[in-house]
C-alpha cells in the first residue's frame, strides 16, 4: 500500500498532549490510539477533517501549512483566496478591499476561487443535465468526504461528481495566465492558496481525482487575517478593481453555496462531520430517494466552519450572505476561459479498503469471528481507557496486533485477581508446613510471572512489586 496515498496535515504536537482521551472520542474514523500517556494518529485511518483540533484540551492537534514567507521562493507569486477568506471581516462591503490588500501584502496578482466555483457550477449543471439518469450525484468540492468516501464507502465512489473541485479549476488558470503575462516558466510562478482548512493542505500534496495539483503552497486564513487588516484601511474609491466573482461563487463558502448554483430542488446539503457521515450510510443503504445531488462539507457550517479560520461559523455565514446578496447571479462562465484543457477528473478515485482485517475473504472472516469473540469479553462500556474509542475497536487492533487483551484495564483487573487467587492457593500447602510438588512450583513460578507482567501493564512500580 503506498504511504503517500495518506498524506495528512493533522498532526501531533506530542510535548502538549496529556495523554487524555478526548481526541478518540470525537475523530470520527477512529484514527487516534493512546498508548503510553500519547496520542497517535494512523495516516491511513485519517481523513483530516480538523475535528481532534477543535476537541483537543491541551492544543496537542496542530494543522502543517505553510508560512507565508514561501511567496519568496518564486519571482512571481498568486494569491487564491478562498471565498471564506471573505466572511472573517466584519462590514465588509466590497471583495476588493481584500483582494488589494493581498497585492499590498506581497503577492504580485490574486484569482479568485470563488471565481472558479462559477466555474464548476456551469460544468456540474451541464453534467448532471447529460448524466440525469445517474443521480444521484455526490459533490466532490471537499477532500475530507473524498477520503472519507474511498476508505469507508467504495459502493459511493461512483456517485462522486467527477468534476475538479474549485481551487484545482482557480490554480490552472491562475498559472496559465501568469505565463501569459510574464513570459515566466511554470516552475518560476508560485500559485498559493488561502486555505481554510487542513484537508485542502493535504490536498494539494496528494490529490484524488487527478495526478498532480497546480497548487505551489497553502497558507492559512488565520495567519493571513491579522497580516491584511493594516492594509484594508483605506479610500474605497481608490481601489483597483479586482473582484470577479456573483452571488454563486461567494456563496460557496457556506453550507449550500454549491447546490444554489445547479439549479436542481431535489437537493440534500449537510455539513459537519458527524452528519455527513449518516448521511453516506443513509445513502449506501438506499434509504435515501429521489435526490438529484448530495453537497457534504465537513466542517460545520462549510468552508467557513474550518479549523483554519477565526471567526465563528454562523456569524462567518451571514456576513457571507450579506456580501453576496447585492452582487450579480455569476460572473465567469467556461466559454470565457480558455485556459482550462479539462474540467474533469483524469483518474477514477480507488477504493482503500484500510480498514479491512484480512487479505483475503476468508482470513476476514476469521478475524471478524475473533473481534466478535474478544468484544463478548469486554465490558462494552467504550471507555476508552484502553487508549481505543470503543470495545470493538480495541478487539480489532489485538487481532490485526497493534494490542492486547490487558489494555483493558477489566480484563486486566480480572486477571490480576485469578492469578493472584491461584498463587494463594498453591501457597497455603507451603504455609502449613507441607512441601511443595515440583509441578505445583513450575505453576507457581508461572503464575508469579505472568502476575509480574500483568503488575507492569498496570503501571505498578518494579519496587512496590517486590514489596507486595
Amino acid at each position: 500500500m503506498n504511504k503517500d496515498k495518506f498524506i495528512r496535515s493533522v498532526r501531533l504536537k506530542e510535548s502538549a498532549c496529556q495523554g487524555c482521551i478526548n481526541c478518540i472520542k470525537h475523530c470520527p474514523t477512529q484514527a487516534i490510539r493512546v498508548h503510553n500517556g500519547k496520542a497517535h494518529i494512523i495516516d491511513k485511518f485519517c481523513i483530516d477533517c480538523g475535528r481532534c483540533i477543535r476537541y483537543c484540551p491541551h492544543h496537542a492537534k496542530i494543522a502543517i501549512y505553510d508560512p507565508l514567507s514561501v511567496i519568496n521562493n518564486f519571482k512571481y507569486t498568486v494569491a487564491l483566496p478562498a471565498p471564506s477568506l471573505y466572511a472573517q471581516y466584519n462590514n465588509l462591503t466590497s471583495t476588493d478591499i481584500v483582494l488589494n490588500a493581498l497585492l499590498k501584502l506581497g503577492f504580485d496578482d490574486v484569482y479568485e476561487v470563488s471565481a472558479a466555483a462559477e466555474l464548476v457550477s456551469e460544468a456540474s449543471r451541464e453534467y448532471i443535465k447529460t448524466h440525469e439518469k445517474e443521480a444521484p450525484f455526490i459533490s466532490s468540492a471537499c477532500p475530507s468526504v473524498i477520503r472519507l468516501i474511498r476508505v469507508k464507502f467504495p459502493a459511493l465512489l461512483s456517485r462522486l461528481l467527477p468534476i475538479k473541485a474549485p481551487v484545482e479549476v482557480a490554480a490552472e488558470i491562475a498559472r496559465a495566465r501568469a505565463m501569459k503575462k510574464t513570459g515566466l516558466k511554470p516552475e518560476e510562478i508560485g500559485i498559493i492558496f488561502i486555505s481554510p482548512c487542513p484537508s485542502k493542505v493535504s490536498y494539494a500534496k496528494a490529490p484524488l481525482g487527478i495526478e498532480k495539483s497546480n497548487i505551489d503552497n497553502v497558507v492559512a486564513i488565520k495567519d493571513i487575517y491579522p497580516l491584511l487588516l493594516p492594509h484594508m484601511k483605506h479610500d474605497e474609491s481608490q481601489l483597483t478593481p479586482l473582484s470577479n466573482s456573483g452571488r454563486i461563487g461567494i456563496g460557496w463558502s457556506s453550507a449550500g453555496g454549491e447546490v444554489g448554483g445547479l439549479l436542481v430542488d431535489n437537493y440534500l446539503a449537510g455539513d459537519g462531520i458527524v452528519n455527513i457521515l449518516r448521511v453516506l450510510e443513509e445513502l449506501e443503504d438506499e434509504k435515501l430517494h429521489g435526490l438529484t445531488f448530495v453537497e457534504l462539507s465537513a466542517c460545520t457550517g462549510g468552508c467557513v466552519g474550518g479549523t483554519l479560520t477565526v471567526e465563528n461559523e454562523y456569524i462567518a455565514a451571514t456576513k457571507t450572505k450579506r456580501l453576496a446578496k447585492y452582487q450579480p447571479v455569476s460572473k465567469n462562465h467556461l466559454s470565457d476561459n480558455p485556459e482550462i484543457e479539462s474540467m474533469y477528473w483524469a483518474d477514477d478515485v480507488d477504493y482503500e479498503p484500510v480498514f479491512r482485517l484480512g487479505n483475503t475473504f476468508k482470513e476476514s472472516l476469521r478475524m471478524m469471528s475473533e473481534v466478535e469473540q474478544l468484544t463478548a469479553r469486554f465490558p462494552g462500556l467504550d471507555c476508552g481507557s484502553c487508549g481505543a474509542p470503543t470495545c470493538q475497536t480495541l478487539a480489532e487492533d489485538i487481532v490485526r496486533g497493534d494490542a492486547t487483551p490487558n489494555d483493558c484495564i477489566y480484563v486486566l483487573r480480572s486477571n490480576i485477581a485469578d492469578l493472584s487467587q491461584k498463587i494463594r492457593h498453591l501457597t497455603r500447602e507451603r504455609e502449613s508446613g507441607d512441601s511443595m510438588p515440583e509441578e505445583d512450583k513450575v505453576l507457581l513460578r508461572k503464575y508469579i510471572s505472568e502476575l509480574t507482567t500483568d503488575l507492569a501493564s498496570f503501571g505498578v512500580p518494579e519496587r512496590q512489586k517486590r514489596k507486595d
